[in-house]
């Protein structure tokens, strides 16, 4: 096997340890402890080591990252990849800490990056992120009736953003929604998705959209449409299961 094989194979190589760091505010946010045992159970089945952090205050979320990450990198073992899990109130970029500062979502995005985490490096990395990115509400509408240039490095490196997947619970701009025994429609459909299937991480994120895209909220006597947005720069497909 050559030294540039790991680039090259199609899937990620998940045979090592997963990770996952999950921060929640409960504070004023009801049902989120559903959300945070969802996840619990979520990870302990797909075989994660899993940590949770209730109520962190903005440095503590910095704080948490940073530890994460020295933890990663201190491992002997090899580091198949890391899933960050964000809950908070939140406006585009940012989360509302347990006190009440605002956190840039770059700030925390960027710990785990191709250059800053070594163990990391060209492995999978997904952010969650459950939260509010402004204040628009979607009413939902009525449905009626490449140029690619590959450019090949014989010295493999790999670009500094690479192999990062952010699932957001809602697109820009937008409110999310939260059920106050039951918790978020997000994390209850991702986990039960995660843990039903067995395609890559992006067809599961396809199902999640359409489930939450056919459901509807009522907020005020009024029913509302939500759906979670997908960002990605992963290169390989990612099996869970």
């Amino acid at each position: 096997m050559s030294d540039t094989q790991p680039l090259e194979e199609e899937a990620y190589d998940m045979s090592g340890a997963r990770l996952a760091l999950t921060l929640c505010v409960t504070k004023a946010r009801e049902g989120s402890e559903a959300d945070l045992d969802a996840l619990e159970r979520m990870f302990q089945q797909l075989g994660f080591e899993s940590t949770m952090k209730k109520d962190p205050t903005a440095q503590q979320f910095q704080e948490e990252m940073e530890k994460f990450r020295q933890a990663i990198d201190a491992r002997k073992d090899f580091v198949s990849c890391a899933f960050v899990v964000l809950m908070a109130h939140g406006l585009e970029g940012h989360l509302k800490a347990e006190d009440e500062q605002m956190v840039e979502l770059e700030d925390l995005f960027r710990v785990l990056n191709n250059k800053n985490c070594q163990a990391l490096r060209a492995k999978p990395k997904v952010y969650i992120v459950q939260a509010c990115r402004g204040e628009q509400r979607d009413p939902g509408e009525t449905v009626g009736g490449d140029n690619t240039v590959v450019v090949t490095d014989e010295l493999q490196t790999i670009p500094t953003h690479t192999d990062m997947l952010y699932i957001y619970s809602t697109v820009e701009g937008y409110l999310s929604y939260r059920n106050d025994r039951k918790g978020s429609g997000f994390i209850q459909t991702l986990v039960d998705v995660f843990l039903e299937r067995k395609e890559p991480i992006l067809e599961l994120l396809t199902e999640v959209t359409r489930r939450m895209a056919k459901s509807e909220v009522v907020q005020e006597g009024e029913p509302k449409k939500v759906n979670p947005e997908i960002q990605s720069t992963l290169r390989k497909r990612l099996y869970l299961q």
